[in-house]
């Protein structure tokens, strides 16, 4: 029987930044096209966190965070905070003494200009949310900018709440950050000495501003660190926590268990902990008790899951929150993290069954979820009895569901064999007979699969949805955009070719509205990077193909062209990674459901005389675990999963993979293991670094490594493109290189795609001479 806790809050480490309707991405894009000025931006930015500020009050919410709000990225903006700001950029735009100056600095930095690529963009640890990456090298100097968190707070301190600012705090902001310049021995975390003071001078700042508690960010601690690392951890929060004049600090780390790091946070002088006990986090509990607790210090204790769409098991969060009662001074409940990486509220998806919607719990409901359990823990469980009968059964209607288990699709997982694992012949012998086949140049040229999603093409999908465009009209649309793009990489003088994926909203929607076992939303929105927002689908229950998904749209392309013509696909781990997966069984048995079911459609491709087909991992590496004691069990059934959907056609059909915007060091070898034949990564931005690590793991097979950053609206000139094709054939046999973008041109406009793409073919001829 749990005893009340009678100083229990509920809080939350962030909300959702866009908006309902996403209103955000419309501003700053409106804002990008000159459509709005920086007032009407900075006006719409208020607007939304005033309606964010009373939302949570009003869920009863009893301390709320701030400067959890971002234009683009949160690291970015701890950038900003700290003046990190690269010299191409100061450059780029001179003048910041006005708003719209501080602004397009800021936007330069994330999306770069004409003159100064951007920073560099990878996953913000195992989520698809995507963060910038700070350039720090030994030179760099920092200069405080506080003006940020301290108008957030002072904006809801003149609506009557008291918030907890969040900052990513100063060791994880480091451990993120790469060094431009290479220097031999330097570590951008031995800037320490500069860093530590501002923070210092910004909790100063904050306590006089009438703050008491302040959120430090160190998800970066739940990854292995050295004992050199954490011995510098435990110095950080020594010198913060002796400060004078400073507020209350709470210290947060959340997607996984703290491990080493728990007994260095246990002992310094901050004032409290947030710990994730969601998954494999649950570890902390123990880490915990390990530890003898932490009696004097305060626990944020994220018992609702705050990266997945399940309504929580209240009956058993609560008795994990009676558990850490006996090990920590007071005990609050919250999300396991920012609740940025979750839709906003279910009840906007009107169209989703009554029971199914209450399987699920978006933000709006993960707040009274919090708000529920800490009732429980401070009147009791009797308090709250009939929202434990209400969840009971709510959890037994999705387990009962015959939606979740389908007795079919699981005996086909069990009949899974070695052999369905493994091509027919090895690579060599597959190479041959592909180069017999397709005839292509070398350093063959193409695009990794979408292209620019005009306003007509969404346009005439919403028509179709609302019954306005009938289906033939539809399919003589997207016909009409295949014959346009075919046209525009025929001229332009690409070798192999893409359909552009027009009928497509998603590269993992598209699929998942296809296939069952997975549910759709219409406005499930959860934010990527930046003004990229996706709907990620729901995995529900088993998953099968009841029909061809792409088979009618690519052999149409391959109909109108010469060419050879890629059908394109998106893979099983990130047909997961994208997508809301179940919870009530292992990602393996979902995974090779996923790959069963992708199979069905290379068999189909293959049969219709598609002779390459691309099977897209962009998420394998984002979904590595994070500790490294956790990955070889996710790595295994990962790759078996990609060869299970790409190793039943024969060796003249040639499978392509993809990748992007990831450290893939970590990965080399289960990319090796995947055994794909073409493999394309992003490469444009980190300026070739990964044909190195190709080199260095020896890659058998081919390789594309992007020659061109398409996050980005500049247009790479020809010479830069040869420059990064240069270093790629500089270092690994031109015969087995492809060129091609870092990524798909769905989010650019053509424009900057016909200019890119010329340039891009005129500097592959250029090489290819040289050659």
């Amino acid at each position: 029987m749990t005893s009340p806790s009678p100083t229990s809050r509920a809080t939350v480490h962030g909300y959702p930044r866009q908006g309902a309707d996403r209103e955000l991405k419309k501003a700053i894009e409106a804002y990008w096209k000159g459509r709005v000025d920086a007032d009407t931006l900075l006006a719409t930015a208020r607007e939304l966190r005033l309606r964010n500020l009373a939302e949570l009050r009003a869920a009863g919410v009893d301390e709320i965070p701030s400067n959890y709000f971002s234009f683009y990225d949160h690291v970015l903006d701890t950038a900003w905070l700290l003046g990190a700001v690269p010299d191409r950029h100061l450059a780029a735009v001179p003048d910041v003494t006005t708003a719209a100056g501080e602004l397009d600095r800021y936007f330069a930095m994330a999306r770069g200009t004409a003159d100064a690529p951007p920073l560099e963009m990878t996953k913000w640890f195992d989520t698809n949310y995507h963060y910038l990456v700070p350039e720090l090298g030994p030179d760099t100097r920092f200069a405080l900018n506080a003006g940020k968190p301290l108008a957030e707070f002072a904006e809801a301190l003149e609506q009557g709440v008291r918030t907890r600012p969040v900052l990513v705090g100063p060791v994880t902001f480091l451990l993120l950050a790469k060094d431009p310049t290479g220097t031999d021995g330097f570590r951008p975390l031995d800037l320490l000495d500069q860093v530590v003071p501002l923070y210092a001078e910004l909790l100063g700042r904050l306590r006089e501003a009438g703050a008491e508690w302040v959120q430090l960010d160190e998800p970066a601690l739940v990854t292995d660190q050295p004992a050199e690392v954490l011995a510098e951890v435990a110095d950080v929060y020594a010198a913060l926590g002796a400060l004078e004049t400073r507020p209350k600090l709470l210290v947060a780390s959340y997607f996984d268990r703290l491990g080493d790091a728990l007994p260095v946070l246990a002992a310094a002088p901050v004032d409290g902990l947030a710990l994730d006990f969601t998954n494999s986090a649950a570890a902390n509990l123990d880490g915990l008790a390990a530890v003898g607790g932490i009696p004097d210090k305060r626990l944020v204790a994220g018992v609702v899951n705050g990266r997945n769409v399940w309504a929580a098991d209240l009956s058993a969060a609560l008795g994990t929150l009676g558990t850490l009662l006996g090990l920590a001074g007071s005990v609050d409940v919250a999300a396991s993290c920012s609740l940025l990486h979750v839709p906003l509220d279910v009840t906007l998806d009107t169209d989703l069954a009554p029971e199914t919607a209450g399987w699920l719990s978006f933000a709006r409901q993960k707040l009274d979820e919090i708000v529920t359990l800490r009732r429980g823990l401070t009147e009791g469980r009797a308090a709250i009895g009939n929202a434990l009968h209400v969840n009971q059964s709510r959890l037994a209607s999705r387990a009962a569901s015959p939606i979740v288990r389908v007795p079919a699709v699981r005996d086909r997982v069990a009949a899974i064999t070695d052999a369905d694992l493994h091509r027919a012949g090895p690579y060599g012998k597959r190479r041959l007979a592909q180069q017999d086949r397709l005839r292509l140049p070398e350093l063959p040229t193409t695009t990794i699969g979408s292209f620019p999603q005009t306003p007509e093409l969404r346009k005439a999908r919403a028509a179709l949805r609302a019954g306005a465009l009938d289906q033939d009209a539809y399919q003589e649309a997207m016909r009409a955009e295949i014959r346009a793009v075919i046209a525009e990489q025929e001229r332009i003088g690409l070798d192999v070719l893409v359909h552009g994926e027009p009928e497509r909203n998603d590269m993992v929607q598209y699929f998942g509205e296809q296939l069952t076992g997975f549910l759709a939303t219409q406005h499930g929105w959860v934010q990527s990077y930046g003004t990229r927002y996706v709907r990620p689908p729901i995995i529900v229950g088993d998953v099968a193909r009841p029909a061809p998904m792409t088979v009618g749209w690519t052999t149409y392309a391959q109909s109108v062209t010469e060419r050879p013509i890629k059908g394109m696909l998106t893979g099983p781990v990130t047909m997961l990674a994208w997508s809301f997966v179940r919870d009530d069984q292992p990602e393996a048995d979902t995974a090779r459901q996923v790959a069963l079911a992708l199979r069905d459609e290379v068999a189909d491709l293959e049969r219709a005389g598609i002779a390459i087909i691309q099977v897209d991992e962009p998420a394998l590496r984002e979904t590595l675990p994070l500790r490294t004691a956790d990955r070889a069990d996710y790595l295994s059934w990962a790759v078996d999963s990609f060869r299970l959907a790409t190793s039943g056609v024969r060796d003249d059909t040639q499978i392509h993979t993809h990748m992007c915007y990831a450290e893939f060091g970590d990965v080399l070898q289960a990319i090796i293991d995947m055994d794909a034949d073409v493999t394309s990564l992003e490469a444009a931005r980190s300026n070739m670094a990964i044909v190195d690590g190709l080199v260095r793991a020896a890659y058998p097979n081919e390789v594309g490594p992007g020659v061109w950053d398409i996050h980005s609206p500049r247009v790479p000139s020809v010479e830069e493109i040869a420059d990064h094709l240069g270093i790629a054939v500089g270092s690994f046999p031109a015969d087995r290189l492809w060129v091609n973008p870092d990524c798909g041109l769905k989010t650019r406009g053509y424009p900057e795609v016909r200019a890119t793409l010329a340039n891009l073919v005129e500097a592959t001829a250029r090489v290819r001479a040289r050659a």
